[in-house]
């Protein structure tokens, strides 16, 4: 098993969550937000990297994913904590809908794979507009920390959306997982709605 550069990015964007933690407590949104982005970017890089330069590996196809929802839950779960940011929270309601769906989804896979086998699992448009908005909203609610324009309208409806296309791409995911055939493979059409 070698390391390879998206790797290191991977286990880059793994070590900022401690440091996301640590500045969302202190109230710096400003430092969050730029943690939060200088993230995005390994992810991006780690992506074009692995493509562009043939990097591709095991290791990251399990490395990416996880730091990515590492993040993600992460940010959900300290963003949701009245009074430790100064900004609009994210309803707690909203975060126990996000972690339930990625638990869902892990568990059901899960499932998929020792029963009937399956083994890839390609992301659905749904999935892939519903991590966008996680993100979106995400960076929303640290920049309405910093400027009051942000505590309200787009702030909220996006986090109403991140509700909505949540709940949708988990039952869009148990749709698919209902439509597997008995040798373990997808029906043609059907696509697994993980991101």
């Amino acid at each position: 098993m070698r390391i390879t550069v998206p790797n290191l990015l991977s286990l880059l964007r793994m070590g900022l969550v401690p440091v996301f933690i640590l500045v969302v407590l202190d109230g710096e949104s400003g430092k969050a937000l730029v943690v939060f982005l200088v993230a995005g970017i390994t992810d991006a890089l780690d992506g074009f990297i692995a493509r562009v330069w043939g990097q591709q590996s095991l290791l990251g196809t399990y490395l990416d994913p996880i730091a990515d929802k590492l993040l993600l839950m992460t940010a959900y779960v300290v963003l949701a904590i009245p009074g430790q940011h100064p900004g609009l929270p994210i309803p707690v309601w909203v975060t126990v809908l996000v972690l339930a769906r990625d638990v869902f989804i892990v568990i059901v896979a899960l499932i998929l794979h020792l029963a009937a086998g399956v083994k890839s699992f390609k992301p659905s448009w749904i999935s892939k507009l519903t991590t966008v908005v996680q993100v979106l909203t995400v960076l929303l609610v640290l920049g309405s920390g910093l400027t009051t324009a942000l505590e309200s309208g787009v702030t909220v409806v996006a986090i109403y959306l991140t509700a909505v296309l949540t709940l949708a791409s988990g039952l869009n995911y148990l749709w698919w997982a209902m439509h597997i055939d008995e040798q373990g493979q997808e029906e043609p059409g059907q696509a697994f709605p993980e991101d």
